[in-house]
């Protein structure tokens, strides 16, 4: 018994040995430490990756319009001038002219002219499309120059 009583001490005092070396031999490692630098190194080249390829997938072309910063022009410089108002009237020098007929009466106007320029004056509620209808006829006419008229904004027209 004594053998036994010794030996169960015994065992538990070995025990408890192998707990404290297994205990301290894994007290210094952590083990929820994660290696981040293949992280990095793998986000820098999708970055690099993306601001290549990026550029490359636009879809069009971005563009600011200027603003007119013109000086008006004197109305006796103008030859000819088309006026589409916001109802979509056209008027050849201040007379109304139906589309059909716009074309042979700018022929007419242009004939015995050394320059053949007109001008536009178009309402800016007017579709976009209209403005292009009117500019096709007055190129079919013969007309080889179109000035488009314009107001100058009002902290320009202060000056």
């Amino acid at each position: 018994m004594q053998a036994t009583g010794q030996g169960g001490t015994g065992g538990a005092s070995h025990a408890a040995t192998t707990y404290r070396t297994m205990r301290s031999r894994h007290a210094g490692a952590v083990l929820g430490d994660i290696n981040v630098t293949p992280l990095v190194d793998v986000v820098l080249v999708l970055l690099l990756v993306f601001m290549v390829t990026a550029p490359m997938m636009s879809r069009g072309i971005d563009v600011t319009l200027p603003v007119a910063d013109q000086p008006k022009i004197a109305p006796e410089d103008r030859n000819i001038t088309v006026t589409v108002n916001a109802r979509g009237t056209i008027y050849v020098n201040d007379k109304p002219v139906a589309l059909p007929l716009l074309e042979d009466q700018l022929r007419g106007r242009l004939q015995g002219m050394s320059m053949k320029v007109a001008y536009l004056r178009a309402d800016e509620a007017l579709r976009y499309g209209k403005v292009i209808e009117v500019v096709d006829v007055m190129k079919h006419a013969g007309v080889e120059q179109i000035g488009f008229v314009y107001d100058l904004p009002p902290e320009k027209t202060a000056r």
